[in-house]
């Protein structure tokens, strides 16, 4: 983007940046999610649920047989010394631990792939609606913020999904049948062991409560540290940090924000510690009281309790202490992950601004002609409009220049085309069709853009030509390349084509990305063709030599030229000036000089800029 709509973006972004992302950096919680709603990310997973959920309910039954066993031998095998007896639940009890593990295995396997595909899901599905955001989105909204959603909110979210959901499914299971085992073997001490459960109950929601609100501050100060890391450790952050001599500084604020992080990662490992810890200690206790109350139980003749049942109901009964615990711990997890859900579903649910027609319609042949009629767009949270009123018809073929002062809406006025924001009033045409009437595909075969800065992959110089035209052979890459004046350059690099350009394309020079942007537009070969500044922050021998590339690549096509030095306008069919958002001149270099106007006057500062360089 230009400096004049970089001032104009930002303006707009102050106004209303918590509509967006940003909301995630304030202090107000994240809407609660109803679990109901998580619940829907697994309904398309239906038959692996069910297994998984078989799988559980067999190993947690499994389980509740060796209590039973055991009591067998205690009263009835050791006894009355029958060996066969012994020897045939001696063995019972090696095949249920032999089945159970196996079958603990096979669930653990469905469950985490289970969990994985529907992280997989959700990922891909945050990722695509972010896609399909206006750019208006992307000024409005920290990287880091969005690459933290997507890595560590979801990443901390796999835990939950993989292993938490399975783990409620199967202690729930083995709680409810233990306790029902528990109560065959006796009523009265099962009712001893039950009599802490709303106690349970009470520390764990207090727990998830307050490991939420951790949770919170953690995820946001994870956004801050990305952020961080993406802009100063950036080629782009690292030269200004040197040579503005800030890398120490920068390194304590990072140190600084770090240790915060580390602070807030303590808080939520250690939430609800201690009275998790008086839990334990409760549960650990109950077998005293279970021998209590079997004692006290057994002075009557009626009432009494035999060794064998009491063995089997304190071993049910720790059996019964792992699956308790771990059902606490569940319901502290899922309630620190419903605030990370709250995160990701608060992207999912943002509104698209620029959204894909239900019904697409196309040109029946695109030639390019482009017609903009009364348009009018202000950014969110600016009083007075950015255009007003521009009527500009471009016939297939032909080139027009904008020209203007800083700030006048240049930048803005060509990316209505290619429809990165849509006009609030009028309407801009390709061919006859409304660019909200067209699908993003056509209108991307129908337009191609050339930015002021240069956005290249940390990949080959053949896979960022190909990110244009993904199927483009050698021979349509080479052909492109000598349209855009760089072919003989690459050509003659050690590795070809295949040359990694590094990050952001920092191993060329500002010519040579600016030309290898132009052979990636061309290979789209499109009938409509944005030029926005492209070669503003060149030095005049390499501008001429972008200018030659920029000439060949024009030929044929409708030019749409944004230009800061006029020098590279003068031989535009027309050219429009633009004042406050408005078009206050048009015609011809030569009629424009001869009205002695706007564009006269800014012919003459550009000549003196020159003439003093």
């Amino acid at each position: 983007m230009s400096t004049e709509d970089t001032r104009t973006g930002e303006a707009g972004s102050t106004g209303e940046a918590g509509d967006t992302g940003e909301s995630a950096t304030a202090e107000d919680a994240n809407p609660r999610v109803p679990l109901r709603r998580v619940l829907g990310l697994f309904l398309p997973h239906r038959s692996a649920l069910l297994l998984v959920g078989a799988l559980v309910v067999i190993s947690a039954l499994i389980s509740l047989v060796n209590p039973f066993l055991i009591r067998e031998i205690m009263d009835v095998a050791l006894p009355e010394q029958r060996t066969g007896l012994l020897s045939a639940l001696a063995a019972g009890m090696v095949v249920v631990a032999i089945a159970n593990s196996s079958f603990n295995v096979w669930q653990s396997y469905v469950s985490t792939k289970l969990g994985q595909r529907v992280m997989h899901e959700l990922r891909s599905a945050v990722y695509r609606h972010l896609q399909r955001m206006s750019l208006d989105f992307f000024t409005r909204t920290r990287t880091g913020e969005v690459q933290s959603r997507i890595a560590n909110d979801i990443g901390d979210m796999q835990a939950t999904v993989t292993t938490s959901a399975t783990s409620l499914v199967s202690d729930v299971t083995i709680v409810i049948a233990t306790v029902t085992a528990m109560a065959v073997l006796d009523w009265r001490l099962t009712i001893a062991s039950l009599i802490m459960v709303p106690f349970f109950i009470w520390v764990s929601r207090r727990v998830g409560t307050q490991r939420r609100r951790i949770t919170r501050a953690r995820q946001r100060q994870h956004a801050t540290i990305s952020t961080m890391v993406h802009e100063s450790l950036s080629v782009s952050g690292v030269l200004l940090g040197h040579t503005m001599g800030r890398s120490r500084s920068l390194a304590d604020g990072f140190s600084h924000e770090s240790a915060k992080l580390s602070d807030l990662e303590l808080r939520s490992t250690m939430a609800g510690r201690w009275a998790q810890s008086t839990t334990w200690i409760v549960l650990a206790s109950m077998p005293a009281v279970i021998y209590w109350v079997a004692g006290m139980a057994g002075r009557g003749e009626n009432t009494a309790i035999s060794i064998g049942t009491l063995v089997a109901f304190t071993t049910l009964q720790q059996n019964l202490l792992r699956p308790a615990v771990s059902l606490l711990e569940v319901g502290v997890e899922i309630q620190t992950s419903l605030e990370l859900f709250g995160r990701i579903f608060e992207y999912l649910d943002l509104p698209v601004e620029v959204p894909e027609p239900e019904h697409p319609r196309a040109p029946d042949r695109l030639r390019g002609e482009v017609r903009i009629r009364d348009a009018r767009f202000s950014y969110r949270g600016l009083p007075e409009p950015t255009l007003s009123g521009i009527e500009v018809t471009v016939p297939a073929g032909k080139s027009l220049a904008i020209v203007g002062e800083t700030g006048s809406g240049k930048t803005t006025l060509s990316y209505l085309i290619p429809r990165l924001y849509d006009v609030d009033a009028g309407s801009v045409t390709i061919d006859g069709v409304d660019v909200r009437e067209m699908s993003f595909e056509t209108l991307a075969a129908a337009v191609g853009i050339v930015f002021q800065e240069t956005y290249l992959f940390h990949t080959t110089v053949a896979e960022n030509l190909r990110f244009a035209k993904p199927d483009a052979t050698d021979a349509e890459l080479e052909a492109a390349a000598r349209i855009a004046h760089i072919h003989d350059h690459v050509a003659a690099l050690p590795d070809g084509y295949d040359t990694v350009v590094g990050e952001r394309g920092y191993r060329f020079s500002g010519g040579e990305k600016q030309r290898l942007a132009i052979a990636r537009a061309v290979l789209r070969d499109p009938p409509v063709l944005v030029l926005d500044e492209a070669t503003s922050a060149l030095d005049t021998q390499t501008e001429q030599a972008v200018q030659q590339a920029i000439d060949a690549v024009s030929a044929g096509r409708t030019t749409i030229t944004i230009a800061h030095r006029l020098s590279t306008v003068r031989d535009a069919d027309e050219i429009i000036v633009l004042d406050g958002g408005e078009i206050v001149e048009r015609g011809t270099h030569g009629e424009l000089l001869a009205l002695g106007g706007h564009y006269a006057a800014l012919v003459d500062r550009d000549a003196n800029v020159t003439e003093a360089a």
